[in-house]
């Protein structure tokens, strides 16, 4: 009788096995180096990616740097190890990462890059906002506002970047820098928030109204630092509106100082695309199969995959949020995650 019930629940776990995904096996295990969880947007990202993974099959496994390029050499020599399906990569220095991003693609695990594009080396994807249209569409945001408040495109703008190291910053100032050079009557004073700390950016702000009090417009790379420039803001006396501001990460302390007045336009980066782009083309991946150039609907966004040199590139649109459409539930910032549930790329 013991060995009837024995077989009869051997059988009903295989029957849930198969019928219930709580139970279904594994595709394999994902490593994904988060940078630092010291904004919204890394966390958000953990989250995202491990949603749209599980979706398509794939368990998640996250590790956090610190922000210390060291931390995460040695993250990455201690994943390569464990010989996992893919890994992916926010890096916390480009240039640092490339030995490591070498070692584990020759060691035959795929490299994902998510959300900070490295160019210097291989990977077998990366998934990123179009950083350099995020400073495009931040470029027009401010001609609007300068012309608003001045009369025309004129004045001084302060441009607070993140890190130095990080390409995310380093191609939006290229974006906006590229069209503002139409207009001569800009000043552009641009600087670092080293580590992308906002206490730097609070720093920043607070030296630069002493040393140029006429400023017309503050554009911090992300909305986390707008933070501290607004507490900076506050400090020097100033009230909502004296200084306009904008900000490119779409988290939600920037649309919440949207609502407050103090922010007038946040550029969007489009985080749960990027991480369900990530999720769609896992299983090429993985495979090592052939992911091909051309047009993709993510998450109803049009985006596009390009075959550069580094490998397979998938850029995601972002879109300008202000007071008229900053609670459309679109938005990551909003903290609404979609329904929408990925499928893998045939």
């Amino acid at each position: 009788m013991k060995r009837i019930l024995l077989a009869m629940f051997g059988v009903l776990a295989a029957a849930l096995a198969l019928l219930s995904p709580a139970f279904a096996q594994s595709k394999g295990k994902v490593y994904y180096m988060v940078p630092t969880l010291l904004d919204e947007f890394q966390t958000g990202s953990v989250s995202a990616l491990e949603m749209f993974l599980k979706q398509v099959g794939y368990e998640m496994v996250t590790l956090n740097a610190d922000n210390k390029t060291d931390v995460q050499q040695s993250q990455m020599n201690d994943v390569i190890a464990l010989k996992p399906s893919a890994i992916i990569l926010a890096a916390v220095d480009f240039n640092a990462l490339k030995p490591s991003i070498e070692a584990a693609m020759a060691a035959g695990i795929p490299v994902v890059e998510f959300d900070r594009q490295i160019t210097t080396t291989p990977s077998a994807f990366t998934s990123v906002a179009g950083t350099i249209e995020i400073g495009y569409v931040a470029a027009e945001q401010a001609q609007k506002l300068l012309t608003a408040k001045n009369g025309s495109v004129k004045g001084k703008v302060l441009q607070i970047l993140g890190d130095p190291g990080d390409p995310y910053t380093l191609d939006i100032q290229k974006g906006f820098e590229e069209k503002m050079a139409a207009f001569p009557d800009v000043k552009i004073i641009s600087l670092p928030a080293m580590q992308w700390e906002a206490s730097n950016a609070g720093t920043i702000a607070s030296d630069q109204l002493v040393a140029n009090p006429d400023i017309d417009l503050i554009f911090s790379h992300a909305a986390h630092l707008s933070v501290a420039v607004v507490a900076a803001l506050e400090s020097a006396g100033k009230k909502p509106g004296d200084i306009m501001l904008m900000s490119s990460n779409g988290a939600p302390v920037g649309l919440d100082l949207i609502r407050k007045g103090w922010l007038n336009v946040e550029v969007e980066q489009p985080l749960y695309a990027q991480a369900a782009a990530v999720a769609m083309f896992m299983d090429k991946i993985v495979a090592k199969s052939e992911i091909k150039a051309g047009p993709y609907d993510v998450l109803g966004l049009p985006s596009t995959v390009t075959i550069e040199a580094w490998g397979p590139n998938i850029k995601v649109p972002g879109a300008a949020i202000d007071k008229s459409n900053v609670d459309d539930p679109k938005f990551w910032g909003n903290l609404k995650p979609p329904t929408d549930t990925v499928k893998s790329v045939e």
